[in-house]
């Protein structure tokens, strides 16, 4: 692949680079005044995006956009780079309309929205009107593996009756969220682990039945949007709010994860990027013993280890990309899983690295840095825990190992001239 970016690409990294440095990074105060006293920073965040949609910096991630609807068409590739400036601020891609869950909301009815969802749900969403949620991992269930959930949803006539538990929900607790996508059992009576078992269910989060349990903290952060438990009781929903084909939806679930993964990633190597800075910076000021701390041996090797993972984990990031714009999401789905670990392993490594560096005042909310070595902590459980992941990467690679069984006989030494004995000679 090229590794020069077109100069579309560079065009828009230096647009979003300034915006983020001018309007968002300025903003950040802010934000955590806001948050921290238990408000969502609703005017804040409309009026940026309203700077951002006037300038174009606007849905950035879907490359499948129609002449009609507002935003950039960038490819995986394209949108990588970009995704990673807007990381260096975790709030910042809502400004711009490329905010998880949105963005695989999005993907997902535009791969399999009907004419009336599109309008009732996309269209609005597309604009930023409103912001939605993915309601899919459950409390009570193993839910690394889809096929496991059990939250129902049974044809009664005209409707589907929705009964369930779900948990660590992304956004239901934004203002402006108006839309589950639920995954449940539509059909009981398939075998258990059957992938044809769950569909995907449009659900307006105010429909009678549905309560917000509670906003579960992670590591003792509370997001203002939520990372909610939800359950659903004898929630009534129109079967016309049914999400592509009935058993389809395990199908779905996999074709939402791929670009989104490689956003999740891209915004942690951003994240990556400004810790490394943040630890040099400290490096260069901060004296202990006599010497500035970029004087120190063990400490120099840190920042040079994490400016070799950070690029390593980039350039993986990158090849994935590029595989799914080449043969699409399914030809990478082994590629993004190697990035999911990879990724979420870099982030906790490099930031706590930075953190040793800033001593105490690293574990405090005066940096960012203990704030992002949650999420990094927390994305080993994101869209699947490392160990499922490192298993598909296996399995690759035994497959392929199996093809070729026999072929590698040449590079060994036979049994009988390993033990023949050299004898010395005149050179």
């Amino acid at each position: 692949m090229d590794f020069e970016h077109s100069a579309k690409v560079e065009r828009l990294r230096a647009q979003l680079g300034d915006f983020m440095r001018f309007y968002v990074e300025p903003a950040n105060h802010d934000w955590h005044r806001i948050v921290a006293a238990g408000h969502y920073p609703l005017e804040l965040i409309e009026r940026l995006k309203s700077r951002a949609f006037s300038e174009n910096l606007w849905n950035l991630f879907l490359p499948g956009l129609r002449d009609d609807e507002p935003g950039q068409r960038l490819s995986n590739v394209e949108y990588a780079p970009l995704a990673e400036i807007m990381g260096r601020v975790h709030w910042a891609p809502e400004i711009f309309n490329c905010n998880a869950p949105d963005t695989g909301n999005m993907e997902l009815l535009h791969l399999a929205a009907t004419p009336q969802q599109r309008a009732a749900w996309l269209d609005p969403l597309l604009i930023g009107e409103i912001r939605s949620c993915f309601a899919m991992s459950e409390p009570d269930t193993a839910s690394s593996d889809a096929r496991n959930i059990r939250t129902t949803m049974i044809r009664d006539g005209d409707h589907y009756v929705i009964n369930g538990r779900k948990w660590f929900i992304t956004g239901p607790l934004h203002p402006h969220c108006r839309l589950a996508i639920v995954m449940g059992i539509t059909n009981p009576d398939l075998e258990l682990g059957s992938a044809e078992r769950h569909s995907m269910m449009l659900v307006p989060i105010d429909t009678p039945g549905i309560e917000i349990v509670r906003n579960i903290p992670i590591m003792h952060y509370h997001s203002p949007e939520g990372h909610c438990e939800l359950l659903f009781r004898d929630v009534r929903v129109p079967a016309e709010n049914l999400l592509g084909v009935e058993g389809q939806g395990f199908k779905l679930a996999q074709q939402r994860l791929g670009p989104g993964r490689v956003h999740h990633c891209m915004r942690t190597i951003g994240q990556c990027e400004l810790a490394l800075e943040l630890m040099c910076e400290r490096a260069l000021e901060r004296r202990a013993f006599g010497a500035h701390l970029s004087e120190f041996g063990n400490l120099r090797d840190w920042i040079a280890q994490s400016r070799l993972e950070i690029d390593q984990a980039r350039l993986l990031v990158m090849q994935a990309a590029h595989r799914m714009d080449r043969h699409g999401n399914a030809a990478a789905r082994v590629d993004v899983s190697a990035i999911k670990v990879v990724a979420a392993q870099l982030q906790t490594r490099v930031v706590d690295r930075a953190m040793q560096v800033f001593g105490a005042m690293g574990l405090s909310p005066d940096t960012p840095l203990s704030y992002l070595w949650t999420w990094g902590r927390a994305m080993r459980y994101l869209d699947g825990p490392d160990e499922v992941h490192l298993n598909v990467v296996s399995r690759a690679e035994l497959a392929k190992a199996k093809t070729r069984i026999g072929g590698n006989a040449a590079h060994f030494v036979p049994p009988e001239r390993a033990t023949t004995p050299i004898k010395p000679g005149r050179g």
